[in-house]
């Protein structure tokens, strides 16, 4: 009786190991490490592991395992983005310090946007193929919220730092109490102080933001005066097993940085083209080097009301962050009207393009000088800043490094094994290997081809778990409404209509019918884009009841003598907006 009860047991163990697997059949494995592609695989991931990966006629699936089709599809390793920031949302309102703004929106209102919405990025990212995030900055109440949301094994894995530690503090963020993302260090007491204070909060990493404002004749003398706070920051931080990341985008603040110790640079060097003794530096002492070669960028076209969202980003960007870009066509009418347009003129001016195209070619002379040299090179965005979103800015990042002369491997790498080295976790995660997580992205076409590709997203795994990607993010009203107001504001027709169901009714209210089908919409619109570049649509006010939004509108740029004054009812069903109604 006990022999029965015991082979029962075995068969019920085998069975469940059993039904845990998923095979993905008949797959092209995307070979991180050896920069090949292995046709015809099939990878098995049992619980939250890969198992075993091999020629497809190699493997037996048992009959009633969980099959995925991967003929005709490309696996790669779940990509990471090594430098991101929540406690910024990539919106207008986010940095005070850099365009303030809290007239317009008190930053208390933006700091509790951005802890409510958190878990929306973290979802973006996951929808983007994206299953790590470095956060190099953030606060003691978002190391909370890492902590609630890691029990969650289907987001992204966070690592993050407390506190920058830093030798500059703006005035903006000062006295925020657990919502303050900066602590200034101005002794070496300070400095094992604050390290120390970040402890009990567990951050997977420190963070020195070593900023430097000095003449350049002066800047190597003012930059070694911070070096005992810097070296005792990074003792510290190692004496408790933590690494520390810096940002330091001089070459002698990064060279004083490495050289005491630092494990990770969060930016390149811009403001000369870095020597060939510190590319060897940086190598011998395995540094980890992460480019933003887009972030500044965004900043200078927000400043100048240039910047312009592709389809992909108006998509797939959390749609209140867009729109609050294009609040700027509005604001120039507010009490913030004199500092807007001084910025747009200034930043519209030749000089200010020179300077930035010079910051950008030193930036892109030095990334390709890295990785030609064998430093470790990990894709970032410095997402959250201003314009730079969360999750969809990393492919724009990937395609800048490209432009510096990296190959599609290259920037594949460092998108997906190279981060997983700032960790040590090089042997656990990124690439598809026998024994690693199963963090994993089913691709519909060959990312080596094309970068773009890596958008083509069918399913992404995380820890084992297969999700269809276009239903990993919730769509609700009021996101359709944003989108499609995104994509109005910026004449963008595609991104405009894709919230649209394809039989989509505008009425005139009560029940007057002026179009039907989204074909209509394409003509009508279109022609009006085209003829209207100032075209702008501002939300009075918005109402959200059930599957109705209620959009009180403002729309400047149709009329030579003002403005529309409406009001538009979006009424949704089977996640589209099925019929609109127009009130005048």
């Amino acid at each position: 009786m006990k022999t029965h009860f015991y082979l029962l047991f075995i068969l019920c163990f085998l069975s469940g190991k059993i039904h845990a697997q998923t095979y993905i059949q008949n797959v092209t494995v995307v070979d991180i490490t050896n920069k090949k592609l292995i046709p015809n695989q099939t990878v098995v991931v049992s619980k939250d592991l890969i198992s075993d990966v091999k020629p497809a006629n190699k493997i037996k699936v048992p009959q009633n395992a969980t099959t995925i089709d991967g003929k005709g599809k490309f696996l790669i390793p779940g990509m990471t983005d090594a430098h991101v920031h929540f406690f910024q949302s990539g919106g207008l309102y986010t940095r005070p310090d850099a365009f303030d703004l809290r007239k317009q929106a008190p930053y208390e209102k933006e700091i509790d946007w951005v802890h409510n919405n958190m878990e929306d990025f973290l979802l973006r990212y996951l929808k983007s193929g994206i299953t790590s995030v470095v956060d190099a900055g953030a606060t003691y109440n978002f190391l909370g919220l890492r902590d609630t949301f890691s029990k969650n094994m289907t987001l992204p894995s966070v690592y993050m730092t407390g506190p920058l530690l830093t030798t500059y503090e703006p005035e903006a963020f000062k006295n925020l109490d657990k919502n303050e993302p900066f602590k200034l260090v101005t002794t070496i007491e300070e400095a094992k102080k604050m390290v120390q204070e970040q402890l009990p909060y567990k951050p997977n990493f420190i963070k020195i933001w070593y900023i430097v404002m000095a003449d350049p004749k002066e800047m190597e003398a003012t930059a070694k005066k911070y070096e005992p706070i810097i070296k005792t920051i990074i003792d510290e931080a190692h004496k408790n097993n933590l690494k520390v990341a810096v940002h330091a985008t001089e070459r002698i603040t990064a060279q004083i940085a490495v050289q005491n110790g630092a494990d990770f640079l969060v930016h390149d060097v811009e403001d000369e083209v870095v020597p060939d003794a510190f590319v060897k530096l940086l190598k011998s002492k395995n540094v980890v080097l992460s480019p933003t070669l887009t972030v500044m960028d965004n900043y200078y076209k927000t400043y100048a009301q240039k910047k312009q969202y592709n389809t992909y980003e108006l998509e797939n960007s959390n749609p209140q962050t867009v729109g609050s870009i294009y609040d700027l066509k509005h604001l120039s009418g507010s009490s913030d009207s004199t500092m807007i347009n001084k910025l747009k003129k200034r930043f519209n001016l030749p000089q200010i393009d020179v300077y930035a195209r010079k910051k950008d070619s030193i930036r892109v002379i030095n990334l390709k000088k890295l990785s030609d040299g064998g430093v470790t090179i990990a894709a970032g965005t410095d997402a959250g800043n201003i314009a730079t979103q969360h999750a969809t800015s990393f492919i724009a990042e990937l395609k800048a490094m490209k432009e510096s002369g990296m190959s599609n491997w290259q920037v594949i790498q460092s998108a997906t094994i190279n981060p997983s080295k700032i960790f040590n976790k090089e042997n656990t995660s990124g690439s598809i290997t026998t024994g690693k997580i199963a963090d994993m992205v089913l691709l519909n076409s060959d990312p080596t081809e094309n970068l773009d590709h890596l958008t083509n997203i069918e399913m992404v795994f995380k820890n084992g778990q297969p999700l269809q990607a276009d239903k990993i993010l919730k769509v609700t009203p009021e996101i359709l409404a944003q989108q499609q107001l995104n994509g109005y504001n910026a004449r963008n027709i595609d991104a405009f209509l894709e919230p649209y169901s394809e039989d989509v009714e505008l009425y005139t209210f009560p029940n007057t019918l002026i179009s039907k089908g989204k074909e209509a919409m394409r003509k009508s619109y279109s022609a009006m884009f085209d003829k209207t570049p100032d075209l702008h649509c501002e939300i009075k006010n918005r109402i959200i009841n059930g599957n109705f939004v209620i959009d009180r509108e403002s729309v400047s740029g149709v009329r030579k003598n003002g403005k529309i004054e409406a009001t538009a009812i979006y009424e949704i069903k089977n996640d589209k907006i099925s019929k609109v109604y127009f009130l005048h």
